[in-house]
């Protein structure tokens, strides 16, 4: 992103800038969790997913999951970070009702991924000249605790341990967003690319990714001020909002001579206000040591080769494959965005669809009527191979462009192929030059008064007529040869 304009607070005594750094928790897609054979799935009874490991009974041991190390590892190789062949857990101890164990596993010290970093763009329409890019220090693998359930009793709370154990992918950038729009680019980012790996759902409304916002503020161009940390925080939405009205809360303070205590807060969306849960802890108030029931990973050079063969293309280089097939760099970062648009669009591609009227089309037409629907381009009535032929049938002249739309809301309602509606309902776009001109004869003759003014030099006139013509032939006549005729009939 160009420095011209960076963004700043005024406060009632100068300019601050804001200081963003994001620690985001990414539950691992994966039939089992992290140390155990239990289910994950989202939405299950309380307790129905926990295994005696979970749970933490008597001499029960941890064995790591394969895939979840996989699944991370891949996501390390995603962005271009340094993959750790040795790494370690290490036991984080505190005590809260939703931990069985009285401690999480997890790794501070030897993490499996080391640092990457994940390039963001604040304009789609010049994706390349916005673009900034946020180092990442580390991804480590570790496992959740259970949760609490407040509203079940009216005096007694409840523990669902069925998240207990799931694992987390937790990736930690640096501290180099400067302001909430960064910082929301950064996580949108940072989904589309875990789906795109398919290392996680990034599902926040279910909770399978979530954020903890690091901010603090400071005069532009002196040391980093002391952070706060906003916990789970579950939409792209809300963690700008967090970084903005944090922000000016740490500046309330600053300004009125207090200082800045290093917390933790959580985010009240209702009041659009953080508010203070707990002081912040440091790493030995969790007494760190190495899990002497886990062994050190050691990775070896077929299983990191699998991994990267694994990897699909990326966002941003199919952004650029697109681009250069000419389509717009606004259409491509749309396409690309999202992991099931962009898969869809590359089946509408392979389909024979040409690449920029078919770009054109799904981003207007295709994502419009999605949105009427209220649906999911996984959900879509039309499937590419539909649309391919639909688009076939406007590149060869049988469907005008009008004429298309309609045949695209029958599709839409009955989910017929487009060649079906086009013969069952006559929908072809006629270039009979014959039944045209007659058409036109009868255009100019019933409106002769419109024709004086058009030769006497009106000749924005000359769209009503092609109206009326394309009108009293239902739509079907070709554009361009209305168009031709019309001109030379008014010539005469």
């Amino acid at each position: 992103m160009a420095d011209a304009s960076p963004y700043r607070i005024l406060g009632a005594t100068g300019d601050w800038e804001v200081v963003v750094g994001l620690e985001v928790h990414a539950q691992v897609t994966s039939d089992a969790k992290l140390f155990s054979g239990a289910a994950t799935a989202f939405g299950a009874e309380p307790n129905t997913q926990v295994s005696l490991v979970d749970a933490a009974m008597p001499g029960m041991l941890p064995v790591p999951n394969r895939e979840c190390i996989r699944q991370a590892v891949r996501t390390g190789m995603a962005i271009d970070a340094q993959i750790n062949k040795w790494s370690r857990f290490d036991r984080k101890n505190y005590f809260y009702a939703d931990l069985p164990q009285g401690y999480q596993i997890s790794q501070l010290y030897h993490p499996i991924v080391g640092e990457g970093a994940i390039d963001i763009s604040l304009d789609d329409k010049d994706p390349d000249a916005s673009g900034k890019q946020i180092g990442v220090e580390r991804i480590h693998v570790e496992q959740d605790a259970g949760k609490l359930m407040h509203d079940q009793h009216p005096h007694r709370s409840y523990v669902d341990l069925n998240r207990s154990g799931v694992a987390l992918m937790e990736i930690v950038s640096k501290p180099d967003m400067r302001s909430p729009a960064e910082a929301g680019a950064y996580l949108a980012k940072l989904r589309s690319i875990l789906r795109y790996v398919g290392s996680c759902d990034g599902n926040m409304d279910q909770g399978s990714m979530r954020a903890d916002v690091n901010v603090s503020v400071r005069r532009p161009g002196e040391p980093f001020g002391t952070r706060t940390e906003t916990k789970n925080v579950n939409s792209v939405r809300f963690v700008m909002a967090v970084v903005e009205q944090e922000a000016k809360r740490q500046i309330a303070v600053l300004e009125a001579g207090g200082r800045i205590v290093q917390e933790t807060r959580l985010y009240d969306p209702d009041r659009g206000e953080t508010r203070s849960m707990r002081s912040k802890e440091d790493a030995h108030d969790y007494r760190y040591f190495p899990d002497p029931d886990l062994l050190p990973l050691v990775l070896d050079d077929a299983f990191l080769d699998e991994c990267r063969a694994s990897l699909p293309e990326m966002p941003d280089a199919k952004r650029r494959r697109y681009q250069a097939l000419g389509i717009t760099p606004y259409n491509a970062a749309v396409l690309t965005a999202d992991v099931d648009a962009a898969r869809w669009f590359d089946a509408l591609l392979e389909a024979g669809a040409k690449p920029v009227a078919a770009a054109n089309w799904v981003t207007s037409e295709l994502f419009g009527a999605l949105n009427r629907l209220n649906r999911d381009i996984a959900e879509s009535p039309v499937t590419p191979a539909q649309a391919g032929e639909l688009l076939a049938l406007v590149a060869d002249g049988t469907l005008s462009g009008s004429l298309a739309k309609q045949v695209f809301e029958i599709m839409l309602e009955t989910g017929q192929s487009a060649g079906a509606i086009v013969e069952e309902r006559g929908l072809k776009q006629t270039s009979d030059t014959g039944a045209i001109e007659a058409v036109i004869a009868k255009v100019l003759a019933d409106n002769a008064d419109k024709v004086a003014q058009y030769k006497g030099g009106k000749e924005a006139l000359f769209g009503f007529f092609v109206g009326q013509t394309m009108k009293a032939m239902g739509g079907k006549a070709n554009p361009g040869v209305v168009n031709a005729l019309l001109k030379k009939a008014l010539a005469g």
